[in-house]
């Protein structure tokens, strides 16, 4: 790390973008692997899965701490400042769907066994292709600096999120009644909540990427700061 922090400044902002590219191919890799052992009862792949998800941690960590001795020892300004930040906020949300990941792996076990329909079954594989596209789309709209389709992932969501509903719907109705196991159907539940919520980290990313390239923030971030602001009289925690 040492050795890395001694090229040049431009040089080192690559590594980490690279960094966070080759972190959200292992995410992206891994939805579709892990939907392929839940519906297939696959134990052995998805213990692969879960222990997989050691590597993104490890790389989580070792990227943000590159991130935060750039914050220390270079003091950027500006776009590079906010190339950095942006960065470390990436990283959260790709380790945080590495771990829904995870937890649908985890979730498969205790769902071993049981008999989906092919209804549930079809709407399972959609929302997994979902969150894929969508975490591939946000990742595309990173690597390009392409604030149109970063804008664009809160209505690409949109379709995840019926499919979330309508799974869930599926659950507690008929099919989940001749499953006839309610831990199965609270699981089932969950798993499919999982999949909402890396389409939701997706749009995140995406969120960032547009504070990146023009500096550009959601509306509750303003929000928060004039509350904050407010209730220190204006002057901050010196006045």
């Amino acid at each position: 790390m040492v050795e890395s922090l001694r090229k040049p400044f431009a040089d080192q902002l690559e590594e980490v973008r690279v960094g966070l590219i080759r972190m959200a191919g292992l995410v992206i890799e891994s939805i579709p692997r892990c939907t392929e052992a839940l519906l297939t009862s696959d134990l052995a792949a998805a213990q692969e899965i879960i222990d997989a998800d050691n590597i993104l941690d490890d790389a989580s960590l070792a990227l943000e701490h590159h991130c935060h001795q750039l914050l220390a020892l270079q003091q950027p300004m500006a776009g590079d400042l906010r190339a950095i930040m942006a960065a470390l906020s990436i990283n959260y949300e790709l380790e945080r769907s590495g771990d829904l990941v995870e937890n649908i792996a985890k979730a498969m076990r205790r769902v071993y066994g049981t008999d989906f329909g092919p209804r549930l079954r079809g709407l399972i594989t959609q929302m997994s292709e979902e969150a894929t596209r969508l975490m591939r789309f946000a990742v595309d709209a990173y690597a390009d600096g392409n604030t149109g389709l970063a804008v664009a992932l809160d209505d690409i969501d949109d379709r995840l999120d019926r499919l979330n509903h309508q799974c869930l719907a599926m659950i507690v109705g008929e099919e989940g009644r001749e499953m006839g196991d309610l831990v199965s159907g609270v699981q089932l539940a969950l798993i499919a909540r999982y999949y909402e919520r890396i389409g939701d980290h997706a749009v995140n990313i995406g969120e960032r990427v547009r504070y990146m390239v023009d500096g550009w923030r959601p509306p509750q971030s303003e929000e928060i700061m004039a509350e904050l602001l407010s209730d220190t009289g204006g002057e901050g925690r010196g006045g």
